[in-house]
């Protein structure tokens, strides 16, 4: 684990949500599951997730006017629900499947480690999920954030630099006051090319544990970590 000789004190920690605070692929899962017993979880969440980038690169790139998180996962759901024998499903069905991403549980360190952190630091989201969402998730799994920003806040989606900046505007603050903390490395490189600090979280299983992740640290970070209660610990929480 790196721990720097002599780091900058980052006054505000913002944190990725999908993957890094929450187990979005067991949530999915188990969802989808529950309607339908038949369907294979990870599969459909996998196949779910696979949409998201492309859905925000519409987005991005002008195809598709400003479009909440929430919207998005409805497209790319309703672009799935036949490959998987769910075409049958009614509109509330539909609805309450959408919302499962509102309800997934965060891994087993996150509510202690984001408590400990806490002590020492302001701790956000920096999230592209809607407020909403993030809000209906905070309240479900008892997340202690100081505040919620959003995607939805600055109109952009990451790796949009509006988003990273961001944070820094609304707390007053130089980028490098900021620390990013994301279990993706391509999330934490765009962070720190707005001039952020960035803690790298490693989460083995986020796509299922059949499909381990590639946790192998990345130097430029300004911390690697197993989890939230490590970083607490090298942040001296």
């Amino acid at each position: 684990m790196k721990t720097p000789s002599s780091p900058l004190r980052a006054q505000v920690l913002a944190f990725d949500i999908f993957g890094t605070v929450v187990d979005w692929h067991s949530g999915i899962a188990r969802e989808v599951q529950a309607l339908h017993p038949g369907v294979n979880g990870g599969e459909f969440a996998l196949a779910w997730r696979a949409g998201y980038r492309p859905a925000m690169r519409q987005v991005m790139s002008g195809e598709l006017g400003w479009t909440l998180i929430d919207d998005l996962h409805r497209l790319i759901l309703d672009g799935i629900l036949a490959q998987f024998g769910l075409a049958g499903l009614t509109e509330a069905q539909k609805q309450h499947l959408n919302k499962a991403w509102h309800r997934l549980d965060p891994w087993p360190d996150v509510l202690a480690g984001l408590t400990r952190l806490k002590t020492r630091h302001t701790i956000c989201t920096l999230s592209n999920g809607n407020i909403g969402l993030l809000s209906n998730m905070a309240k479900r799994a008892g997340l202690p954030w100081d505040c919620i920003l959003s995607a939805e806040v600055f109109r952009a989606y990451k790796p949009d630099p509006a988003t990273y900046l961001g944070v820094a505007r609304v707390f007053d603050l130089p980028p490098a006051e900021v620390m990013l903390v994301a279990a993706h490395q391509d999330d934490l490189a765009a962070a720190r090319a707005c001039g952020l600090q960035t803690a790298y979280i490693e989460r083995p299983t986020e796509f299922g544990a059949g499909q381990p992740k590639d946790i192998s640290a990345d130097p430029a970070n300004t911390w690697h970590a197993k989890d939230l209660l490590a970083l607490a610990e090298q942040l001296g929480c």
